[in-house]
């Protein structure tokens, strides 16, 4: 590799690194908090993160807290064995001591209900509080990211019901 190309690479690696955001609650790491822009006709949007408990106790978090949106919930998506996708309400999603936990589309996530026509626009930033059980409470940022390479299983919730 010649020095240009280290150069290259050095600027498209610390760019990646620019963009990712962690917050850091005792033995916690929330790592790159995100949303996807949303269309004015759409109520509900999914909010996606990683959650790394390094610590020696398990933990769980609890509860998301948005003071713009009206409710905010912990969900957890699922196709059967016949492809239809269900989406459950959590009362909380389990972080073992010393593993990691991906919140993303098909998967856990947070649901952010009742945009009421205030769509999440590209470069938004959310305000969130985590609330975990034993480590307590973190203020973190949603970033409102374009739909597309992050999103990797195209999953709109728009369409989805809610089961209870």
């Amino acid at each position: 590799m010649n020095f240009f190309t280290k150069a290259a690479l050095a600027v498209l690696l610390s760019a990646g690194v620019a963009h990712a955001h962690d917050y850091t609650i005792a033995d916690i790491t929330v790592t790159h908090p995100k949303t996807f822009e949303t269309a004015k006709t759409v109520n509900v949007a999914g909010g996606y993160m990683t959650l790394e408990n390094s610590g020696d106790t398990d933990d769980k978090l609890m509860e998301v807290r948005v003071a713009t949106i009206p409710r905010v919930e912990l969900h957890l998506s699922e196709t059967d064995a016949n492809g239809v996708a269900r989406m459950m309400k959590q009362d909380g999603i389990a972080l073992p001591a010393g593993e990691t936990v991906v919140l993303q589309p098909g998967g856990f996530h947070v649901m952010f209900m009742g945009l009421n026509g205030d769509p999440f626009e590209l470069g938004e930033e959310i305000p969130a509080t985590l609330v975990f059980e034993q480590a307590g409470e973190v203020e973190v940022i949603f970033n409102v990211e374009e739909r597309g390479a992050h999103d990797q299983s195209g999953m709109d919730h728009s369409g989805h019901k809610k089961s209870d």
